[in-house]
């Protein structure tokens, strides 16, 4: 079944406004916060799973406790313009981006630069060992420009949903 195929009612948005707050919880207690039976409950997060529109369960992670064992890490928002943008240039550049366990997030973007990356690294050191894989070695890539976070304000994983009544 195509996701757009998909009518999503009241039931389903209380499912996912709840499972992105945190998919943990058992069945029974899930249909118990939405207020529909676990039978609903299990049939219709199945169905939003088959569609695709939950993608996958994952843990979050705390940046700022895992930095007192890691260290702070660098986080960079790199814009990155590409000399030829043609298709095939396009999608080979993307695959090596998203192929980079350093990039977190990968954007194609219009107008202004072609991509926007938001890469986290262990240091300067490692940010230039990134620069050099993806980077300078692209004869495609014609400009990168970085920006380092200096904080980190806000991090949500949860996409906005229409509010349900």
């Amino acid at each position: 079944m195509n996701p757009e195929d998909t009518p999503l009612d009241a039931t389903d948005l209380a499912l996912l406004h709840q499972l992105q707050a945190d998919a943990t919880p058992s069945n029974q207690a899930l249909a118990e916060r939405v207020g529909v039976s676990p039978a609903t409950a299990l049939r219709r997060v199945k169905r939003l799973w088959d569609t695709g529109l939950i993608e996958r369960q994952v843990a979050v992670l705390s940046a700022d406790r895992l930095a007192h064992t890691l260290g702070h890490g660098l986080t960079a928002i790199v814009e990155v313009s590409l000399d030829h943008q043609a298709t095939e240039r396009l999608v080979a550049f993307e695959a090596r981006a998203v192929a980079d366990a350093a990039v977190q997030q990968c954007y194609r973007v219009s107008p202004g630069p072609d991509f926007c990356l938001v890469v986290t690294v262990a240091d300067m050191p490692a940010y230039q060992a990134l620069a050099e894989r993806l980077f300078t070695t692209d004869a495609n890539v014609r400009n990168v420009k970085a920006f380092f976070s200096t904080h980190r304000a806000k991090f949500a994983s949860k996409l906005p949903l229409p509010h349900i009544a």
